[in-house]
């Protein structure tokens, strides 16, 4: 179980509301990840690669630079099960090309643009990953 950190939280919380908002405001895109660091990919060399890349870039640097910098404990593990990663991975990748979109661009773009869409596929894949934890914490026993 992680700590209760509601002040970390909320200037998280914030920081990703307003980098969706700028990202908005200044490139007229929605701050997907999913659909950014697709983008990233051949065909899409275009004028926005360099925003994009920016962006994928801070997000692996931010939590590196936060445990350079401050006093944080890093409790969360990666598991080391290859073959369930690589289905993870897929999974999430199919979802998101299926729901058009992933968690961040449904959940916090989405939501906030009231999209009915956005809601529907918040309510599924949170639904989903609430059976899968139960599933796999009380009845698989991992």
């Amino acid at each position: 179980m992680t700590g209760f950190t509601p002040l970390a939280s909320l200037i998280g919380g914030m920081m990703i509301g307003l980098s969706a908002v700028l990202l908005m405001l200044w490139e007229g895109r929605i701050a997907g990840i999913s659909g950014i660091a697709g983008r990233l990919l051949p065909p899409y060399r275009d004028s926005a690669f360099l925003s994009r890349f920016g962006f994928v870039i801070g997000l692996v640097t931010a939590p590196i630079a936060m445990i350079a910098v401050g006093d944080v404990e890093v409790s969360q593990t990666v598991s080391s099960n290859i073959p369930l990663m690589l289905g993870a991975g897929l999974l999430v990748g199919f979802g998101s090309v299926w729901g058009n979109g992933c968690t961040s661009g449904h959940g916090v773009c989405g939501l906030s643009r009231l999209s009915t869409r956005s809601f529907v596929a918040t309510g599924i894949f949170m639904t989903t990953a609430i059976i899968t934890v139960f599933l796999i914490r009380h009845v698989i026993g991992a």
